[in-house]
Formats: C-alpha cells, structure tokens, sequence
C-alpha cells in the first residue's frame, strides 16, 4: 500500500492535504502548516517520525540504487557505475535503471505493507554519483560514469528518467544527484578541505554533468558535499544552492545534505560556532533535508534565538512533502499505478539477462595479440588469481543481494564444461593484508551437526543480541561458515556465494551467531584453523578456548591456531561471533598437513595447463569510501599507487615466465597501471567489479560468444606518470582533455574480435552563427568476419581559438552494431553555441571564439580515423 492511511484518504477529505484534487504543492503546505515547530524540525531530517494525529507515517529518505537496489536484501546487482559508463550505451543505461527502479518500488511495497518505514525501505534513492573522476587514486571513483563531463551528463540523464518514470503526475522513484559540486577525494580530508578550482575548472569540468541532470533530466534532489567549495560548505553553499541551482538553472526540487555534513559546518569546517547557527545557515542557503540530527535538535532552537524564520522553514518542508507526495505517499494506491508492479520483478529471470547483458557491454578489450577469443577445444585451463572467485570482486560498493553470484571461475567452468578448469588463488590481493578470504573455507563433509543426526555443516543459532544471550531467533544448518554482509544493511543481506540471508527476526546491527557441531578430519597431522570476522569471535576445540577475538574492529581480520589433529576421530566445534555495527563477516577455514602454498598451488596448475587465466587487480575491500584500512598502496579508502598490487605484480611474472599464453583479467573501480602486462601478455581484458552475472559476461567474452566493445571511461595512466597532487582540483595535467602525456591507454579505447572500416566524413552547416547547428555524418562499416559493436566517438578540437582551453572534448558518442560485411550512416549533431564554449572569466560567462576548430571522429581520443576543420566566424 502507498502509506497507513491509504484507506482513510479514500473517503472524503477532511482537510486540504487530504485532497487529491488540488495539487502537490497546496496540500503539502497546508500539512505544513498543521504541524508544530519541532515536528517540523523533526521531519527534515532523513529519519523523519511519524505524526500519528495528522496521519503522517515515518518516513526514512536515505535509500541507495548506485547500480541495482542497495542494503535491502535481495535485488539484482548490475555492473558498478563505472563499468556501466563504459558500455557507452545509453538506450542500455536506461533499460537499467528502469529495472532497477522496478525492483525499487515493488521492495518498497512490500515493506510498506508490513508497516516497515526505516532505512532502505523507502523511495527516495541516492544516486547517481555524477562527479567528475579527475584523479585515477580516488577510491570513491567506482560510483562515477567517469572522468568525462559529456559522458556523465548522457549517462546520468539515462538513469535519472529510468528511476523516476515517465508518469506526468506521480514519480516513480526520486533520484539524487550528488555530490554538488566539487567533490572526487582524499577520502581523508573530505569533513574539511576547501576546493578552489579556478572559475574555468569550475565551471567547464565540475558543474556541466549536475547542470544537465537538472535542466535536462529534471533530477527530483541533488545532494550536497562534504567538502568546502571556495570557502563555503558544499551543503550551505549560497553560490552552489541559492545563486546556480535555484538562480541560474532553475531548479525546482529539494536539496540534501551529506551525511552529518550539516555537524561539519561548525565541528570541521568551524564557518560558525554553534549547531544551531550551522542548521540556520544550511537552511536559508537552500538545504532542505539533512541526513544526520542537527536539524531536528537545532531547527527550533535557530527560530527560537531568531537565526531563522519560521516561514523559511515552512518553506523548506513544504519542497519535501511536495516531492513525498508526488510519489504518491499520501494518495490510494489504486491512484498511482506504480504500486501495481509485481513482487515478482525482484531479481527475475529478466533482470538476470539484463544484468549478463551490461556486463558483456562493459567489458573492455584492453590488447590482444590473437589469443582471444579462447577455442573452446582447449584441454586444461587455469584460472588463476586472488579475484578469481571471490564474490566481493562482482560487487564493488553500495550493492545489494545477488541471489546467486557468479565468480570468473564459475563463468567459465560453465561456459566450457568439456575442459579441465583448475583454480589457485595464487597470493594476497595486497601487501599487508591477513587475506581473510586466502585459507580455504572447511568444506561440509568434513563438518557434521552431531554424531547422532550426521547432517553435514553446523548449526546455527542466531541471536538478536550481542552476547549470544536468551532464546535464538533463528535456528539452522549452515554448510559452511563463510558470510559477508554489506556496510549498513540489513542482516538479511547476507552473501555467501549466493546463499539466503538469517531471515527475519535478526537486527541489522547488534547480532550473534553461534554455530556448534563436530569437525571430522580427512587424515593426521597439524591443521591451521583459521577464523576471521568482523568483529568479535571465538573457537573452542574440544571444549578447549583455541582463538579469542572478543572485540569491536573496523574490518575482517583473521586469527589462526595450530592443531594436532587424528584422522577418523570427531571434534566438538564451536565458532561464537558478534557483529556490532556496520561491516559483518565472519568465515571458519583450515589448511590441511602438507597442504601447498596459496603460490605452489598456482604454479602447479598453471604448468597442467594449455593458457592460464589471470583475474587480479582491486575489490571494494580496499578501494572506497573513507575507510579505515591502510595497506601499502591505499590509504583509507583512496590509492596512493596506481599500479596492480606488488603481490599480484610478482606472481603474474611468475606465471609468465612458465611460457604458457596468460589472459589477464582486471577486477576494479579505477584505473590501472599495468605497463609490464602490456609489453609481455597476449591479451588483457578490464571486467570492472561487473555484478551478479559478471563471471558469466567474462566468459562470454573469452570463448568469442560476445564480441567485446566496452570503452574506457577514464584515461590508463603508465605508472611512471607524475601526476598533479591529488588535492589539487585544478584540471591541468588531468583527464584526456589536459593531459599533454601519452597514456598507457586514452580515454575511449577499446578493441573487439572484428575490424570496423570509418568512411566519408561530412559536415553541413546550417548557418555561419554559433546558434546554428552543425551536422556530421559519416559511413560506418564492419570489415571483419564476426558481428560486433563499435562506438564511433565524436570530439571537438581547438586549432586556433583565441583562448586556451582543452585540447579535445567529447562531443557525441554511439554504439553501433553491425553484421560482417553491413555499413551504416552514422550522424551527429552539436551546436557551437553549446558545444565550443569556454568560460570567460572577466565577463562570468560562456563564450565562443572565433577561429578554427577540428571535427574528428574516432574509435578513441586518441584513434582518431575521420577529421575536418571548419571555422567560426566572430558574432
């Protein structure tokens, strides 16, 4: 149902917000009007209560949907954003979102019919994340569409129509744009640096994609940043709010602050000295809705010392019950047609495909020398790698449940069932890591509930409390113990190669776990039983304490004991463990005597071997968003080396040296520095942290059952490359429009299995002004035998403008499939009044010079086949 009072309002109205008649806008201000000032400070905060007396149900506003529903149990996870931004396919991105969206709304009544209103449950969603990934270190640049702002602005617009529908009167979902304005890293020094770009960074490159989510996909939010932007916070920011978004741009939605960045305002940023004064200062510059607490404690306080009007925050709270409205949380449901879809929807068979389908498209043929596409009459494949089957390395960050994920390992087994696939892990993602996925996890036949009932794997009893204490809320067997949860979710999004969740009855945070049974040992000798989790855990042998880890930690951390242990006997277990909040995870593993190391076993496999596939490079465990971890090479969140892990770097020479072909496959949010991989293996393929399906989309790709087309978002820096320091917001020496080097591999490139022939550039001007429109059209043609899809791009190039700027910009992009032997007119249209400005400082405004400029087109940045120079004349 739409909200509790849905059959209440179907009756008559007894007060104008009851009214369905009259529009959003009045009825949201007359509830507004009925409420007291500290409901009303209450409800701008993202965990708004419920108003019993005016029939208002609570409402939680912070929902995530970055690729697939996030933190709400089960739902379809498509490739990461920025895997998704390299299929150049924006028909495909909308298809995405609109699944997404789908999922999203038959969730939400699904909860609401519960009476269930918190966190993840709502629908209002933020995402998409469309700022500007200037530097390949941000670990937060995962969650991007990329470092191009033309690129982000197609892409965003796709998402921001497929969440929010097409209905005239009621939304379908909102969509966020976030995070306004100048905001991609350090993750350390989020709560309190200042970015200064200059006016023309500022606004060429940070606020073009924001500005067209706004104009031209009439994005319901835009969220605030952490960060200050030249001077003021970005969540109480006149000229971001009040002067561009509201003024210029014409705005008409709501606008949110990050989390607890209203408390920054005055605890990080010190601009004021009092919380009150901060929540006075986000309010009248144009922040309605504060995720965090400062508004509802200090909102009423800020009037009553007279640093802010009751009318402004009338006015602030009306936006927000314009927009809770017009999602139609207020009208009956049979009245929004969005409540009709089916529960059914929710990771269907169809998503799945859809989901198999973008991760193909994203996929990035890096080089390859002929190996690939692999024969499938290949005898002996080992796969190979510290991300080869691991499910974390599908997901990247802010993800939901899949329901049964596909490792690289598992993709390929599946593609080739005839062939011998061998798999070794190979060796730690990182330097420094306790790798608490490395040890083998005990398999169920060497587990067992009790020597009474046999069954194989361990009971589990869970608990609704910390320290295991009362009567479980869940009891049952659990084959293996080897469980992740995401970062704020709830227990029922538990992963475990595709395993369902603990079920109702267990609190998102605050839980326990007891599993207890018996371990039965294949032969003698000395085991290492490892436990890892996060956070508290304990193992009893034999009634024996053999590892204790009782305590709060900020990741998974393993421990260790030597066992002596007799083949034939049986061994009480016992694994107790707590999580306190956030992050979850716990697993039990073991090494056997005389059990090879994690390298002996790879080289083992790959000397069997007919061609080794390596999957290496990052997971979400060690890139993201402000974490705690430092390893060598990372620094909470972020990279301080761009180049493959130093453990990933040395075992792939060593696989290598063994002289048969290696395929490398790179799991990851970023940019990677693979220079020697470039001058010594055939092939090398970018999979991105590709979703649920993406073990599947990778295999595809390696046995020729999808011709690869996916293009680089960003630019594949050498890792001898000095880049600018990465506070540095200026954009010089950044991205393919400033950057003078040569890249280990340019922005847009990308190879397929078939050859595409570029013919007979046109241009024909519709007049000699900057407001007319320009057309380019050109024959596209495929030379090769295999069908496949080319993204032809379109760039724009200074030659003799009076003012620098860029060195080339993207103008146009489409992805284009064609049959062996078929041609197609491709076209494009720009205008140079929109699509050659620069921003003229003196005068604060865009500009076009006069002079000459270059079309080109191109597979690439920098594979440029067509070009033509035309002039513009000065107005």
């Amino acid at each position: 149902m739409a909200c509790a009072t849905a059959a209440s309002l179907a009756a008559e109205p007894a007060l104008p917000y009851q009214d369905t008649r009259l529009d959003f806008e009045t009825r949201a201000a007359d509830l507004v009007s009925r409420m007291t000032l500290d409901e009303k400070g209450a409800q701008m905060q993202n965990d708004a209560p419920a108003i019993p007396r005016l029939d208002v149900p609570a409402y939680d506003w912070w929902n995530e949907a970055l690729h697939g529903v996030a933190r709400a149990g089960g739902a379809t996870v498509f490739p990461q954003a920025i895997g998704m931004a390299a299929s150049f396919d924006v028909p495909l991105m909308g298809e995405v979102a609109n699944a997404i969206s789908d999922e999203a709304r038959a969730k939400h009544e699904i909860f609401a019919a519960r009476g269930e209103r918190g966190r993840y449950q709502g629908l209002t969603f933020w995402s998409p994340n469309i700022n500007i990934f200037r530097d390949p270190r941000w670990g937060r640049g995962q969650e991007t569409y990329g470092e191009d702002p033309y690129l982000t602005g197609r892409m965003g617009v796709a998402f921001v129509r497929g969440l929010q529908g097409d209905d005239p009167r009621y939304r379908k979902l909102d969509a966020t744009a976030k995070h306004f304005a100048v905001h991609s890293g350090p993750e350390a020094d989020r709560h309190h640096f200042d970015a200064r770009p200059s006016a023309r960074d500022f606004h060429e490159t940070y606020l073009p994609a924001f500005e067209t989510l706004v104009r031209e996909g009439q994005v319901a939010a835009v969220m605030g940043a952490y960060n200050r932007v030249y001077g003021e916070s970005a969540s109480a920011s006149q000229l971001l709010l009040k002067d561009i978004l509201r003024r210029d741009w014409g705005f008409k939605g709501y606008v949110m602050s990050d989390c607890w960045a209203v408390r920054d305002i005055w605890e990080n940023h010190k601009l004021v000295a009092t919380p009150e004064e901060a929540a006075a200062l986000a309010v009248k510059n144009g922040t309605e809705l504060n995720c965090g607490s400062t508004y509802a404690q200090y909102v009423p306080v800020a009037v009553r010392k007279g640093l802010l009007s009751e009318a402004e925050v009338d006015d602030a709270l009306t936006r927000l019950f314009t927009a809770r409205m017009r999602l139609g949380m207020f009208d009956p449901p049979a009245q929004v047609h969005w409540t009709r879809i089916p529960a059914s929807v929710v990771q269907s068979a169809e998503h799945d495909a859809l989901a198999r389908r973008m991760a193909q498209e994203s996929i990035v043929l890096l080089k390859n020398d002929g190996l690939l596409p692999l024969s499938r009459q290949t005898g002996t494949i080992a796969v190979i790698g510290p991300t080869a089957d691991d499910p974390m390395a599908l997901l990247g960050n802010y993800y939901g449940t899949p329901a049964a994920p596909v490792t690289i390992v598992q993709g390929i087994r599946e593609a080739v069932p005839q062939a011998r696939v061998l798999y070794a892990r190979g060796t730690d993602l990182v330097p420094g890591r306790d790798d608490p996925d490395a040890t083998p996890l005990i398999e169920p036949r060497y587990l067992q509930t009790s020597a009474k009932d046999g069954e194989r794997g361990l009971r589990g009893e869970y608990f609704a409390n910390r320290d295991l204490s009362g009567k479980p809320v869940l009891v049952r067997t659990d084959a293996q113990v080897g469980f992740r949860w995401d970062r704020n979710s709830p227990t029922d999004n538990l992963m475990m190669r595709g395993e369902a969740g603990p079920g109702e009855g267990v609190p998102a945070d605050g839980f326990s776990i007891r599993w207890s049974g018996q371990l039965l040992p294949p032969v003698t000798g000395e085991y290492q039983l490892e436990a890892a989790a996060d956070d508290g855990m304990r193992v009893y042998l034999d009634g024996k304490l053999i590892i204790d880890a009782w305590e709060n930690v900020d990741r998974m951390r393993a421990e260790h004991a030597s066992v002596q242990l007799e083949a034939g006997r049986a061994y009480d277990i016992r694994l107790e463990y707590y999580d306190n909040e956030r992050d979850a995870g716990v697993r039990l593993a073991w090494r056997m005597p005389g059990a090879k190391s994690t390298l002996q076993e790879a080289m083992d496999a790959a000397a069997q071997a007919d061609v080794v596939v390596f999957v290496g490079g990052l997971t979400g465990d060690v890139e993201g968003e402000e974490m705690k971890v430092d390893y060598p090479g990372f620094a909470g969140g972020d990279r301080t080396d761009i180049r493959l892990p130093q453990t990933q770097r040395d075992l792939l020479q060593k696989l290598q040296a063994t002289g048969k072909p290696v395929v490398m496959v790179l799991t990851t949010g970023s940019a990677l520095a693979v220079d020697w991989a470039k001058q010594h293996l055939p092939a090398i393929l970018v999979a991105w942290y590709p979703g649920q399906r993406g073990g599947s989309a990778v295999a595809d790709v390696l046995f020729g059952d999808a011709n690869p087309a996916g293009r680089l978002p960003v630019t594949f820096y050498k890792e001898d490359e000095k880049l600018p320091a990465f506070d540095d917001y200026s954009m010089q020496g950044r991205t393919y429009r400033y950057f003078e080097g040569q890249p280990l591999y340019p922005f847009g490139h990308g190879l397929s299995y078939t050859r595409f022939g570029y013919d007979g550039l046109a241009l024909q001007r519709a007049g000699n002004s900057a407001a007319d429109p320009i057309t380019v059209s050109m024959t596209l043609s495929n030379q090769g035998q295999r069908a496949g899809d080319e993204v032809v791009q379109l760039y724009l190039r200074p030659v003799s403008a009076r003012h620098a700027r860029d060195r080339k910009t993207l103008r146009g992009f489409q992805r284009i499939h064609l049959q062996p032997g078929q041609s197609q007119e491709v076209s494009f249209k720009f205008t140079p009044a929109r699509d050659l400005t620069w921003y003229d400082e003196q005068k604060q405004a865009y500009a076009v010079d006069p002079g000459q400029y270059e079309v080109q087109v191109g597979a690439s940045s920098e594979d440029i086949r067509l070009r033509q120079i035309f002039s513009m004349d000065a107005d």
